[in-house]
């Protein structure tokens, strides 16, 4: 797991460390865990897709999901925020429950205040099965204009990142974390190759972009491999420290 760390100085951010923790999906995390309690971020984000499947996310909470566990381990290190992933589509009350037992703070289509920014979670608006070709459906447009419209620095967990430039862009939402793209899945001659929802030369599959006006996507690679037909090659899994220096970009 390659461990892949960007510092932003950018207008009104607050000066905290924080980890993006992308797409688990229910895999082994000792060496992400390892890495965050060697890190102490001031708080862990993720854009989902930790479950890789919610019917098997269990209301009993004796239950050992990978995803989850991991989440629980690492708000005993600093406070956690999830926006859900396509994968985390079907999570019922009683899912949600056990995430605020265990002190995961949820955004499902919401925002809140919290260590001097606006963080808010886009939710994924796609069902447990789709086709990788199909054009990503529009996510709730209403929420993402609220969440726009408030003051301070903006943090925005948004799963895909292919609603950056076409939605998000533009806005005045000074900070998006994505994942969902996987790196492209095979990563060859300085190109990723594939993602759902961008097709094959994906612009949007991992690394960071800015807009002009200074608006930035950072996009994980993942933390782990999903697709067995076709394992990562020349992609390492990822786990992102972002470092906001609280300066003046």
């Amino acid at each position: 797991m390659k461990i892949t760390e960007y510092s932003l100085a950018m207008p009104g951010a607050p000066a905290l460390t924080m980890v993006l923790a992308a797409d688990l999906h229910c895999r082994k995390y000792e060496k992400a865990m390892a890495a965050l309690k060697d890190i102490r971020p001031d708080l862990v984000v993720s854009s989902g897709d930790m479950m890789h499947n919610c019917a098997d996310f269990r209301v009993d909470e004796s239950f050992n999901l990978p995803g989850l566990t991991f989440l629980t381990e690492a708000a005993g290190i600093a406070p956690v925020y999830l926006s859900v992933g396509n994968h985390e589509r079907a999570m019922m009350p009683e899912n949600r429950n056990i995430l605020a037992e265990r002190g995961i703070i949820l955004l499902d289509n919401e925002w809140t205040r919290a260590h001097g920014m606006v963080i808010g979670g886009l939710s994924s608006p796609l069902r447990l099965r789709y086709r990788r070709m199909d054009p990503t459906p529009e996510p709730d447009m209403e929420m993402l204009s609220g969440f726009a419209a408030e003051e301070g620095f903006h943090l925005l967990l948004n799963h895909h990142p292919e609603y950056w430039p076409a939605l998000i862009c533009g806005s005045g939402i000074q900070l998006t974390l994505s994942g969902h793209a996987h790196g492209g899945q095979w990563h060859l001659f300085g190109r990723d190759i594939f993602a759902p929802g961008q097709g094959f030369f994906p612009k949007y599959a991992s690394g960071l972009h800015r807009s002009d006006a200074g608006e930035t996507l950072i996009v994980s690679r993942g933390m782990t491999n999903t697709v067995p037909m076709a394992p990562r090659f020349g992609n390492p899994t990822e786990f992102v420290v972002i470092r906001l220096t609280g300066e003046t970009a």
